[in-house]
């Protein structure tokens, strides 16, 4: 589906392999690649890039998360997951990646690039590209100690003009679709985000951020990106579970 307005199997959470801690950048400085799906309950174009993107969340070289837009929602079904917030975001990638409009399912990877989200051999192909070309960026350690997050980032050759980001997501859902497009359908959705968090920012220095999860939705795990300003490529990347 697209618009003018500027348009298998159902994988488990990856990150429930890893260690109470922080899935980081390697020693050699290298970032898991990010994979942000636009998507919608309300369109039939999105279930396959949905289950790809599930299987993407069992990777771990990838970061996947999934993000509902809510320009679907008035022909005939309400987005459970969909915030205004989120259709924003995609809105700066059509601006910053210089596409013609948002659409959807639509994957964005690593802040650099944009394609079809059930186009799997372009998603891979961009995914080992970026692998390749990773520019040496930060580490990144992610806790939780009850409902606080500390995060820290640690020193690098970076410049002014990099923005911290907080994204947490829910573990897998499913959910039946009674009206609209997908009607009768029932969605499978993993890492499905809720909530989207500025930090601050980052600039080469080391620095550390405390953050309160009371009153926030997303029980699944969150990822922390240190991403160029004005929503440009992500440099560096970490996740960490919430079922340890």
């Amino acid at each position: 589906m697209m618009t003018r307005l500027a348009s298998l199997a159902f994988g488990v959470i990856a990150l429930a392999g890893l260690a109470a801690g922080a899935m980081a950048a390697d020693p050699a400085g290298h970032s898991p690649i990010v994979v942000e799906l636009y998507t919608s309950q309300g369109c039939s174009s999105c279930p396959p890039a949905e289950a790809f993107l599930s299987e993407l969340a069992n990777r771990d070289d990838v970061i996947a998360l999934e993000f509902h837009v809510d320009y679907w929602d008035y022909i005939g079904w309400k987005d459970s997951f969909a915030k205004p917030e989120f259709t924003s975001r995609q809105k700066k990638y059509v601006e910053t990646l210089k596409g013609r409009y948002a659409y959807t399912p639509q994957m964005v990877i690593h802040g650099k690039a944009h394609v079809v989200g059930s186009h799997r051999d372009e998603v891979e192909s961009f995914i080992q590209q970026y692998a390749a070309d990773n520019t040496k960026g930060p580490s990144i350690s992610v806790k939780r100690n009850g409902d606080k997050l500390i995060v820290a980032v640690g020193p690098g050759a970076g410049k002014a003009g990099y923005d911290v980001v907080l994204a947490i997501f829910d573990k897998p859902h499913v959910t039946e679709i009674r009206s609209g497009e997908n009607s009768g359908r029932t969605a499978k959705n993993s890492n499905v985000v809720r909530e989207i968090v500025p930090l601050g920012s980052w600039s080469g220095k080391a620095a550390k951020f405390d953050v309160s999860l009371a009153g926030k939705e997303g029980d699944g795990g969150c990822a922390v990106l240190v991403q160029a300003h004005d929503q440009g490529p992500i440099l560096a990347a970490a996740a960490l579970p919430f079922d340890y």
